[in-house]
Order: structure tokens, then sequence, then C-alpha cells
């Protein structure tokens, strides 16, 4: 088994763990089940990275969300680390192709949505895996008492049995102790084992400001501050009139949200990223996975929907130990306001089963047909073809992904992709039997090499179209051909939501939804949302104090450095500021009585604001009173 301090310096060129990771990895490495709950930014990866980087083997890492595997594999390859994700929305020989790999040594991490790992396909090739770690990120999605719960991560179980001497590593970074205890028992641990880290943050400043005028406080904040910053909005709409007004302000700022085009949201992400500019404008889809450690500030200008989700988009703040602030601008309405919209994000079961069959019309879709088919979706098209409202369809599917019949994957990016069919035997065959498709074949091997006999390699057809010198048109059409032809599989590229079948389709009368269940969700969401309004309207209790107790973790230490702490500590001084003064009024009456404008002479300008009302609490308590001249005199 190899070093894994080395490890840690040959891929990460770190010298040491960050706290708690080193305890984690070698909980893992004795094979001991183990449930890591570390804080946004506490290096999550890296517990089970390193641990299967020391072991033979492949392992499995179960993730909810499309594009954080996808980033993840692609960091992997960066370091020269063999990884390959499973998700809906690639073509079945690929996922063929991938299982492949693993089971022949050739994949070392393998992420795949826990939707996959029901599959017949999946489940075979598994048993034939050398799989030395099972990796569930967001681990908290399998609790039904969690913020986020997925009913496939209830599939993970079943996964166990198939590889009964596997362990198991569950991370997340934020959990309450019921969702704990959850965790444990749906993943059918051995015996309980827990590692995990304070969710105190020493550094960061939780702040929560009233206010009747976001975008004036917002402006006044970032001009009074340095260094980057994360803007968090509600809709994507906000984000893009946010970024251009804050623009507008002279502020560097950007927007991202899931809908904008793949090349868009890239370019705003690296040009935030190399601090081109300083405030990312967003909706919470942004931050999962993104390493940048210098953020200073994380605006919310909306409430979120939990404690849970806040803690975690606040955490992207200070992730380099440095002094950070989270920052809440609490509008009069907003309480009321997030209230109502998470009632309004449980529509009736009417209205589910009506959005679903017209999802099944609109793929055109028999009754047990579809599982694990993905399918191009847009929104406002869906919604005028049948007459919908936006937002209902939206949280009908958020719904339907839950009762696990299918899957959206929002803002899904795959550049496109070619893999031949053909030997090579075959294909120089081919060629000299139509001529006319020669150069195109010619021009992808010679630009994208033989690994395309053996994997899916990304391609530029607009590169392509530029070494040949014709159309990037005439490049698809003939890609196509070559595809309908059989002679390779070719995958354009996608840009933009998709949703997935997890399921066989059915007849939308029998859909089998849980209406005690969604019951159920829709009232630990209203608790939720309440817990959240409690805690942006208590200025009685330290910040931090609040949060640790939301999630079973005592405390009676003040942070020191949140806005009830900052108030409290000015208070103090300023109580202890009064003292001193009143000590000093009533040395200079001590030998006869002082008009107020002859006291205020030995006080500075900055004393003297405090001086009236110093006097005057002075004069309600009868340590001092008025001659009948109208001086003041000691009593």
């Amino acid at each position: 088994m190899a070093d894994i301090n080395d490890i840690l310096r040959q891929y990460w060129g770190y010298e040491a763990f960050r706290p708690g990771q080193e305890d984690i990895i070698n909980s893992v490495l004795a094979g001991n089940d183990t449930l890591a709950i570390l804080p946004t930014g506490g290096g999550k990866s890296v517990c089970f990275q390193v641990p299967a980087l020391a072991r033979e083997g492949v392992c499995v890492v179960v993730s909810p969300l499309v594009a954080l595997m996808k980033d993840q594999v692609e960091n992997l390859r960066k370091r020269g680390i063999s990884a390959a994700a499973l998700h809906g929305g690639q073509p079945e020989r690929e996922r063929d192709l991938i299982l492949d790999n693993c089971v022949y040594g050739g994949v070392k991490f393998l992420y795949l949505s826990p939707e996959r790992l029901q599959t017949e396909l999946f489940q075979e090739r598994v048993k034939r895996m050398k799989v030395n770690l099972l990796a569930i990120d967001e681990a908290h999605c399998i609790s039904q008492w969690g913020y986020d719960f997925r009913p496939p991560y209830l599939e993970i179980a079943k996964l166990r049995d198939l590889l009964p001497n596997v362990p198991v590593l569950a991370l997340t970074a934020s959990a309450t102790e019921l969702v704990k205890i959850d965790i444990q028992e749906k993943l059918k641990f051995k015996e309980e084992n827990v590692f995990q880290q304070s969710f105190a943050r020493k550094n960061l400043s939780y702040s929560v400001l009233p206010t009747e005028d976001k975008e004036g406080r917002l402006r006044e904040i970032l001009n009074k501050m340095g260094g980057t910053s994360i803007v968090y909005v509600r809709n994507r709409r906000r984000t893009v009139e946010l970024a251009q007004w804050l623009q507008k302000q002279g502020i560097k700022a950007t927007a991202y949200h899931a809908g904008l085009p793949h090349q868009t949201r890239a370019a705003a992400q690296t040009d935030w990223l190399l601090d081109r500019v300083r405030v990312m404008v967003a909706t919470n889809a942004f931050g999962m996975g993104i390493d940048k450690p210098d953020v200073r500030l994380v605006v919310h200008m909306d409430l979120p929907n939990s404690l849970e989700a806040y803690y975690q988009e606040a955490g992207r703040a200070g992730r380099d130990g440095k002094y950070s602030y989270a920052t809440v601008l609490l509008g009069p309405e907003d309480a009321s306001l997030l209230v109502k919209k998470t009632e309004e994000a449980y529509p009736p079961v009417e209205t589910l089963k009506r959005v679903y069959q017209a999802l099944a019309n609109f793929y055109k879709l028999a009754i047990g047909s579809g599982a694990f088919q993905s399918f191009d979706f847009d929104l406002n098209e869906f919604s005028r073809t049948y007459q919908l409202s936006p937002l209902e369809v939206h949280f009908s599917l958020k719904l339907l992904e839950g009762e696990g019949v299918l899957q959206l994957n929002e803002g899904f990016y795959a550049p496109s992709k070619v893999n031949f069919l053909l030997g090579n035997t075959q294909l120089y065959e081919f060629q000299l039997m139509n001529e006319t498709l020669e150069p195109i074949i010619k021009g992808l091997l010679r630009l994208y090499g033989g690994e395309m006999f053996r994997d899916f390699v990304k391609i530029s057809e607009a590169g392509l179209a530029k070494h040949l010198g014709v159309p990037e048109a005439s490049v698809r059409q003939q890609l196509q051909h070559l595809h309908q032809r059989k002679v390779l599989v070719y995958e354009p590229q996608h840009d933009g939501p998709q949703v997935q079948f997890t399921a066989p389709r059915y007849d939308a009368a029998s859909l089998p939804i849980d209406q005690r269940q969604l019951n159920y969700f829709r009232e630990r969401a209203i608790q939720k949302a309440q817990a959240v309004v409690e805690y942006m309207q208590n200025t009685k209790q330290c910040r931090t104090i609040q949060i640790l107790k939301y999630f079973g973790e005592e405390s009676s230490t003040p942070c020191r450095i949140c806005d009830y702490c900052l108030s409290e500590k000015k208070k103090k001084k300023l109580d202890e500021n009064k003292l001193h003064m009143e000590a000093r009024v009533l040395r200079y009456l001590k030998e006869f009585p002082l008009h107020p404008k002859s006291i205020a002479m030995h006080f500075s300008s900055s004393e003297q604001e405090l001086l009236g009302d110093l006097l005057q609490e002075m004069l309600e308590s009868g340590i001092v009173g008025y001659t009948p001249e109208g001086n003041l005199m000691k009593k």
C-alpha cells in the first residue's frame, strides 16, 4: 500500500493534510465504514481520493450533480489520474466502454449518479470490478430528515449487497443529529463511526442587515470591502439584471446561472476565478466544486430555503482561513415571501400527473418504455406547448424527481465526441469505397489520434472544419452520415437541461405518488423555512451559537465577530464610556452646580454626542437634579 503522504505530495503538491483529513483516511484504509462531516472547503474529495489511490482497484463515487461529477473527473485527469463519469445523455456504447475500462483496470475513479446504480448494465459489471472503496458524496441526500432527500440514494444499500467487503465513506458538509443517524442506518454501517469537525467557522463573520434598499446597501458594502465576492439571488433573470446594475455603478461583476450558454458560463467563471471581475452574481447552483479559497464576502439578496443550504453557501467565503463575511440583506417582506414560496413548491398531485403526462406526450413515449432515456428539455417551449406555468412545471419536475420517476439535469453541458466502431482494416476498406468521406476520416485521425478506436474522444467541429477547409455545417453533416452508416458514434454537443426517465413510463393516472410522503416533505420544508426566518430575525444571540445549535452542537462561547457579537461589544464599550463620563460629571459637580453647557466644555466633540443622553439618564435616575437657576447639581 502506497504512503498517503507521498500520494498527497505527488498529486496535490501539499506537504500536510488539513485538519481531520488524515484521521478519516486512516479509518477508511482500516476498512471501516466512515461518515465524514467537513465544512465547505474542508477538502472532502481528498478524503476518498487519497485512500483509493493508496490501494489497487477502482473507487466508485456516487454524486448527485452531473456538473459536479464532470468537474471532478476533469480535475483528476489534469493530475494524471484516470477517471470517468456515467450519467444520462451518454450514448450506450460510451457507458459500455467506460464500464469495460473499470473492469480491466483502465479507470481509477468511476463517478455516477444514484439513478445509474439501478441499471442492470451497471449492476452486472460492478460484480466484475475490483472495487476498493464506495464513496457517497452529498450523503445527506439519503435521509428523509435532510434538506435534499433523493430516493435513488436508497439504492446504495443494494449496491453494498453486491460489494459486501468494500468499505463506505459517506461525505457531507452539513448534517443534523437525526440526519447523521439516518445516513449510517440507510447505508448499513457495520458500526457507528463519525468524524466531524466543528460547524463553527472562526474566521467567518455572519450578519443580517435589515434594509428597504437592498441594491443600495449592496453597493455600499462592496465599495467598502475589497476582494472577491459572491452575491446569491433566487432567480436567473435577477442574476443578469443585478450584474448589469453593479457594472453601471463601477463595480466589476458578472452573472452565472444554469440557463446561460456553456461558453458564457465558462467565460464568467474564468473571469471571476482569475480576478478579472470582483463579483459573481449567481443562483445557488454556483459554487459547488469551485476551488477559490480567497472569497472575502458572500451576500444573500434573498433568503435561502434552509439553514443547511445557507451554511454551505455562506461557507464559500474565507476558505483560506482569512477574515471574511457572510451577509444577508433582509427586506421587510422576505420572511413571509420565503414561507409562501416554500408552500408553492409543492403543487397538488393532479398537477404532477398532468406535467408527467405532458412530458410523455412531448417525447412520444409509450407506456412501459423510456427507462433511462435522456432528452433535451426547454422549459419555456414545453410550458408554452401545454399551456402550463413554467414555475409550476419546474416544481412538479423537482417533486417527480423526488418520487424517483425522472431526473432533471439543469445546465447540462457535454462537448461533441466521436468513437470509431470499425477497426483499422475495416475503416481503410470503407475509405477506399467512399472517397468523398476519406478527408474527414483522415482529418479526425490526424487531429485526435487512434484513441478514438478505444474510447470516446472530445472533438471540435469548428477545428475540424478549419483543418479541412470546409464549412462547419458540412463537417456536422458528414459526421451524422458516418454515424448513420455505423462507421463511428457521433455525439453532438449538448448545452442545456436534460430530462431523464429513471423508470419505465407509467400511465399518468396510476403514477406511484406517495401523498403522505409529499405532505411530510412539505411540512419539513416549511419547518426549515421557518428555522431560516427565526435565525434571520433573532437579534439576541450570537449567530454562530444559533447555527451550532441547529446542527446539534452545543456551545456557549460567542464568536465575537458576527453582527450580534460586534453590537454587544460596541454596546459594552459605550456603557464603559458612559460610566467613565458619569464619574467625571459628578466630579465637576462636587464643588458647586454647573450649567450643562459649562459641563460640556470639559468633554471632547465626540464625547459631547453621548453627553446629552447621559445627563438625561442621570436626571431620570435621580443622580443629579436642577437648581432653580437651571444649573445641574449632584443629589
